[in-house]
């Protein structure tokens, strides 16, 4: 599908259905007692500090990225959406609101934990690496540079925060004592194989993807399903391989199709002369900052697709 290049919506506005509850991207309203129709806002979150200026067309290209992969993964694990057109469910004065960037779900029981997959080193897996020769506590070999491959994909999961709060890097065996042996060895190897195959796709579009997250819910009769969003720009760290040879030979980061460019910006930025403290209230983005943000993410979703986004 061709995606339009719509105003922003920083909040969706929906009266034909109860709201749930708004995330730092989602909105997501009660669809009767068995599904939720899930919102995917402009809004853009870095640091666990949802941004004051929304990003025009992002939500849209999250859901068709999102639904992309649910498609293609769905082999290995069961997903979330029904299949129904989400227009349906809502009056038809507020279809065009949600048209494009909304997925209808089953209501699951949200398992409480990020499943967190790293193929390679980056961000602050690259800043524990300096100094401990491990990220998140799973050791690594020595000599590994910023960017590096990792010998094998490596599972550090983290908790889900509350609203307003920052995920938590946590063992694997805290996992377990959370959710129990079989479920916390089933989402860490289905977690895998979920990025190991994502990976291969990727890679035949020229995209590396770096590291990413996945949620698991539990349906009614037990069944663990995929959901919420699933290898997005923003819950994923995406490079071109064309860049990441001479990033790697340089040490430095690969060029990047996802958040990091927010990310590195909020880094250097000074507020009243001193580095943002990464709370809210977040600095204001410049109208550059957004701009190459929304170009990088049609980018993405223009090689993994093969389609136009605008």
């Amino acid at each position: 599908m061709i995606l339009p290049r719509s105003k922003a919506l920083h909040t969706s506005c929906l009266t034909s259905l109860p709201l749930l509850a708004r995330g730092k991207v989602r909105d997501n309203y009660a669809v009767g007692s068995d599904r939720i129709l899930m919102v995917a806002s402009d809004r853009l979150s870095a640091f666990d500090v949802i941004m004051g200026e929304p990003i025009a067309g992002k939500g849209e290209l999250l859901t068709q990225m999102a639904l992309f992969w649910f498609h293609r993964l769905g082999h290995i694990c069961p997903h979330h959406l029904t299949g129904e057109p989400p227009e349906s469910v809502v009056s038809p004065d507020e279809a065009a609101q949600i048209r494009g960037r909304s997925m209808l779900v089953r209501r699951l029981e949200p398992i409480p934990v990020e499943a967190v997959v790293r193929g390679y080193l980056a961000g602050s897996g690259w800043k524990e690496y300096q100094t401990r020769q491990s990220v998140c506590g799973v050791p690594l070999p020595a000599g590994l540079a910023n960017a590096a491959r990792l010998p094998e994909p490596i599972y550090t999961p983290a908790t889900k925060a509350a609203p307003g709060g920052h995920d938590e890097n946590i063992p694997f065996e805290r996992t377990v004592e959370m959710i129990g042996p079989q479920r916390a060895g089933r989402i860490r190897d289905l977690s895998i194989a979920l990025y190991r195959a994502a990976a291969d796709v990727a890679l035949d579009k020229g995209l590396i993807i770096a590291d990413t997250k996945f949620e698991f819910g539990l349906a009614p009769d037990g069944e663990l399903v995929l959901m919420d969003e699933v290898l997005t720009p923003d819950s994923s760290r995406y490079w071109p391989v064309e860049g990441h040879a001479a990033a790697l030979a340089a040490g430095h980061n690969p060029p990047s199709y996802d958040k990091q460019f927010v990310r590195d910006w909020l880094e250097q930025v000074q507020v009243n002369g001193k580095p943002w403290d990464k709370t809210a209230p977040a600095p204001r983005l410049p109208q550059a900052v957004i701009e190459k943000t929304v170009a990088k993410y049609r980018e993405a979703f223009e090689r993994l697709t093969g389609q136009p986004a605008a």
